[in-house]
């Protein structure tokens, strides 16, 4: 059975052996990240629907680049759920390790929204259809 987050207007399902971490950003936005048992993590940053998605995908992008100057980005358009997202795929060093994090941005009827996806890079081949799916349980509701 999978867990289920149901909270201040925004519903997705993720495996029940998964962490959840919910907090309140700053300004106004919602924020919650679930935690693989191995530490990969899927979050969502909830902003007003006058935020544009494309401009949250880009600061993310910008603040990782930041933390990781050797990291390699590309551009990413994707169909999840039957909505057209995009966003950035971003590869970088940590702990010895080769990472991979899926930066997503994307407008709801009722928010925008930011999705990043994190882990190293054998895990997130493994997890990629887990974080698929999580992301496309909460394009579902919206």
């Amino acid at each position: 059975m999978p867990g289920v987050y149901e909270k201040m207007g925004v519903r997705f399902l993720y495996p029940e052996n998964w962490t959840l971490d919910e907090e309140e950003a700053q300004h106004g936005t919602i924020s919650v990240t679930i935690y693989s048992p191995r530490g990969a993590f899927w979050s969502l940053v909830v902003h007003p629907t006058s935020t544009d998605p494309k401009a949250l995908a880009n600061a993310a992008l910008k603040t990782l680049q930041a933390e990781y100057p050797d990291s390699e980005a590309e551009p990413v358009s994707e169909q999840i759920g039957g909505r057209s997202i995009s966003g950035y795929d971003l590869n970088f060093f940590y702990l010895d390790f080769t990472n991979t994090a899926a930066i997503r941005g994307f407008r709801t009827a009722s928010a925008s929204c930011l999705v990043l996806c994190q882990a190293e890079d054998r895990e997130f081949v493994e997890l990629a259809p887990v974080f698929r799916a999580i992301t496309t349980s909460l394009l579902a509701e919206c």
